[in-house]
């Protein structure tokens, strides 16, 4: 948690325990977080703080191929804008304009704001669902499963003929 006033000056260095690591891992469905850095600058805005840096993790992603665990390294700047609160909240006919800018916009109430959950919500972001691991051809093979243009058999002769015409 970070006060809003007085914003430390300087970068704020968020550094995840060993603990922390492992329960992110789980939340996220990874094998293991190895690291988990994140040095961020805040800035007060009119109406907002703003937050930019670079978060670097080491993580072990479970391949989605084979499932098997691979390492991974993420690298991920990080713009956010913490505002306050809104007291207004609109009704179900009434009609909201969203700007880009406002994608990453994290609201907080009192005179604090989660940074530390910001950045775990970065990297859950960050994460590829789809990230194939070294094993991902053989897996493929071993299940059967045939990429375009490595078919065999009658069909894939008679496509490839098709294809040259």
């Amino acid at each position: 948690m970070v006060k809003t006033r007085p914003l430390p000056a300087g970068p704020v260095i968020i550094e995840a325990s060993e603990a922390e690591r492992a329960a992110l891992a789980a939340r996220f469905g990874l094998g293991a977080i190895a690291s988990l850095r994140a040095a961020i600058e805040l800035e007060q805005k009119p109406r907002a703080i703003r937050a930019t840096g670079r978060l670097s993790a080491q993580i072990m992603q479970p391949c989605a191929v084979s499932g098997e665990d691979f390492p991974v390294t993420i690298d991920e700047p990080v713009d956010l804008r913490f505002i306050e609160e809104q007291q207004h909240i609109a009704s179900e006919d009434e009609e909201l304009e969203l700007e880009a800018d406002d994608c990453d916009e994290i609201e907080f109430s009192g005179e604090m704001f989660d940074l530390g959950e910001a950045v775990a919500q970065t990297l859950g972001l960050a994460i590829d669902p789809y990230a194939e691991g070294p094993n991902a051809d053989a897996a493929r093979k071993a299940a059967g499963i045939v990429q375009e243009g490595e078919q065999d058999g009658p069909l894939a002769a008679l496509l490839a003929g098709l294809k040259r015409d």
